[in-house]
């Protein structure tokens, strides 16, 4: 997927958002650095719904073949790849029969959920969900597993 016609041929699509996400949009600290674009797979998150949160039925733990692609743009418009990331619906992997957050290389993964008594939106118009991304082609000092990565930034991104 280095190549973002590839993904989009295999059924990935751009957040509808059009957001590429940095710590400093999301109110957190600017030198967290960014995740940049989101590409979704829908397949194989199993979107249901997009209104008026985003949901699913979606359990998919393979990062071999994940659910999401993240892309830095690049100064010229084009998109570099630099991670993957899977979601898990919370409500999907506990009726699934899981009892605990699903767990990579020994992390579990994050919980999302919004707080409607704060002006962000901490689940980004997702349902409560379990989420993990992996900087596979990207080096993150701050850890290979963190959301967050300070080499990714959003500088050229264009709306």
């Amino acid at each position: 997927y280095q190549d973002v016609n590839v993904a989009l041929a295999d059924g990935f699509i751009p957040d509808p958002s059009g957001q590429c996400v940095s710590a400093a949009a999301e109110g957190l600290p600017a030198e967290w650095g960014g995740m940049g674009i989101h590409y979704l797979n829908m397949a194989r998150l199993k979107i249901t719904a997009g209104e008026p949160r985003v949901n699913g039925e979606g359990t998919h733990t393979d990062f071999l073949n994940p659910g999401i692609l993240l892309y830095e743009p690049q100064a010229d418009g084009s998109l570099k790849l630099v991670g993957v990331e899977n979601l898990v619906f919370q409500k999907a992997w506990a009726a699934a029969g899981n009892s605990s957050p699903p767990k990579f290389a020994g992390r579990t993964w994050d919980s999302m959920a919004d707080n409607p008594d704060t002006e962000a939106d901490e689940a980004h118009q997702f349902e409560p969900h379990y989420d993990q991304h992996v900087w596979a082609f990207r080096d993150n000092p701050a850890g290979v597993l963190l959301p967050f990565n300070p080499n990714v930034s959003c500088q050229y991104h264009k709306m």
